[in-house]
This record gives structure tokens, C-alpha cells and sequence, in this order.
């Protein structure tokens, strides 16, 4: 299928998912849960492809850890889905309401974008996040993952289209995958169909989808993230916040790299952190208060 006629069925479906009840959402929601368990072992399958080109191809280390799937994953996916599932429906909400001047009121209420392209790294599982986020918000999405997950995306994109699809007809259509550079440069061309680009990955991607479109793009900027343990935390609780943060999944773009120990706690909480954080270096130095 031709990529504008990929995103003239999303801007189509667009309309119809942007009214859809929120128990349909839910309900579409829950049977991608329910297809994702089902077929458990055809997703590890198919990753296991996209594992084994990954290393033919020798990719690096960080997008190489990005890109398995395992028992453990799957389940986070299924948690993150159901997470969503329980979220208040965010279409039609009154967020501002003003008395402007005699019978005139004013009311902001939140209403969804449309047709978001999103174009996004190794991981498949973000996949699954965007697809459940956008059906859940009555937006329409056409995802474009990396070409290391190929056959990851294609299986759990096809049990997300097949769930939504088959649990109301308006979501058909809803749901578009493309899955190369090319597809990329069509789709910024779109701006008739396509209501915002969202390009998650390095900064040069983000500033080659802003020069190349006049789709509004909502980029991101380079940042390291930074853990910060005031002289009233609890020692304990900073401790396990700080082991999270940095080793329960160090490959992934938002895992600590600083992380700054207020003074009047640093004997203290130091040494506990260098003895739990012990598979990590760290680097570390005082800083002079001014």
C-alpha cells in the first residue's frame, strides 16, 4: 500500500476513533493484552530474528539490549497497557472554564490531535506504548520504528491493529505501520493528513525531521539526567531510587548519569551507594558552595 493511502485511511480513522466511548478504547485495549499473552512465544520468535541480524550487523551494545524481548519484557508490556487501560479517559476534559462577561464563558476542553506520525528507535516495545497511548487519547498513529526491530514491530503492530480492529470497526484504519527511510520522506510531505510528527531518538533525527516538514514537529533536546538526594531523603529510599535509576535498565535513554548528594547527607549515603551501585564507576567530586 502506497504511504499517502496508509495516511489517508489514519486521517479517515482519525475521526471516527476521536469519538469512540471509552469503554470500546478499554475494551480494544484489553484484547491487545490478551493477544499479546496468546502469542508469547510467536513475538520471542520473531525478536530472536531481529537479534540475530542485530549481530551480524554489529550493532552497538546499547541498541543491541534495547532491542531484546524476553518473558520479563513482555510482561512490562502487558503491565504498561493495563496501566493505560486504567488511566481516566483524557478526551473531553474540561480544563479551563472562565466567566469572561454576562452569558459569555469560556471553555478550554481537551480534545485529541488526530494523526501523529512517530518515528522511534530499537526498542519494539515502544511500539506498544504509542499504539496504546494514542488509542487510549482517540488519535489515529502511523508508526515508524527501527529497521533493527523489523520483525519485532511486525508482529506486535499486527496483534495491536487486529485487537482494536476487531473490537469496533472504528478503529480500522487507526493503526498504520511503514518501515523505511523512504516511507520517512513521503510521510513528511503529508501535512494534510499527517497533525504532528514526534521523532524520538538522536538529536540529529529531530533536527532532520524539523528542516524537512512543515508538519508541526514536537522534538526533544540533549539532556543528561540527573538524580538529586537532599539532606532530607531517607538514606535507605535514595538508595533504592538511585539503583533503579541507573541499574535496573542502564541501555535506556533516560537512566541516571549524574547524581548530585547534598552535603550534610554524603557520609552517610555515599558509602551505602558506592556498596549497592557496586557494578557501576563512579566518578565523583565536591562541589564548592558559593
Amino acid at each position: 500500500m502506497k504511504i499517502i493511502e496508509q495516511a489517508r485511511l489514519a486521517k479517515e480513522a482519525s475521526l471516527r476513533v476521536a469519538s469512540s466511548p471509552l469503554e470500546q478504547k478499554n475494551r480494544a485495549l484489553s484484547r491487545a493484552t490478551e493477544f499479546i499473552q496468546q502469542n508469547r512465544e510467536i513475538i520471542l520468535s520473531e525478536n530472536r530474528k531481529d537479534l540475530k541480524q542485530a549481530e551480524m550487523s554489529k550493532l552497538t551494545e546499547s541498541l543491541y539490549k534495547r532491542l531484546i524481548l524476553n518473558d520479563r519484557k513482555i510482561d512490562q508490556l502487558v503491565a504498561g497497557i493495563e496501566g493505560v487501560i486504567r488511566l481516566p479517559d483524557p478526551v473531553g476534559r474540561v480544563q479551563l472554564e472562565r466567566e469572561l462577561d454576562q452569558d459569555l464563558l469560556l471553555t478550554r476542553v481537551s480534545v485529541p490531535i488526530g494523526v501523529i506520525g512517530v518515528i522511534f528507535e530499537s526498542r519494539p516495545d515502544v511500539l506498544v506504548q504509542i499504539s496504546s497511548l494514542c488509542l487510549k487519547s482517540g488519535n489515529a498513529a502511523i508508526l515508524k520504528g527501527g529497521s533493527e526491530a523489523l520483525y519485532s514491530n511486525r508482529i506486535l503492530f499486527e496483534l495491536l491493529r487486529r485487537a482494536a480492529e476487531e473490537t469496533d470497526t472504528r478503529f480500522k484504519g487507526s493503526l498504520q505501520l511503514v518501515e523505511t527511510r523512504e516511507d520517512i520522506r513521503e510521510l513528511l510531505k503529508l501535512d494534510q493528513y499527517i497533525d504532528l510528527m514526534i521523532p524520538r531518538g538522536s538529536n540529529e533525527l529531530v533536527k532532520s525531521i524539523q528542516e524537512n516538514t512543515r508538519i508541526p514537529v514536537l522534538g526533544h533536546t540533549g539532556g543528561v539526567c540527573h538524580l538529586y538526594i537532599d539532606r532530607e531523603a531517607d538514606p535507605e529510599m535514595a538508595v533504592e531510587v538511585a539503583y533503579d535509576a541507573k541499574c535496573q535498565y542502564p541501555a535506556v535513554c533516560n537512566s541516571i548519569e549524574t547524581l548530585l548528594v547534598h552535603k550534610d547527607l554524603a557520609a552517610e549515603v555515599l558509602p551505602l551507594l558506592a556498596e549497592k551501585l557496586n557494578m557501576v564507576e563512579l566518578r565523583g567530586r565536591a562541589i564548592p558552595h558559593y
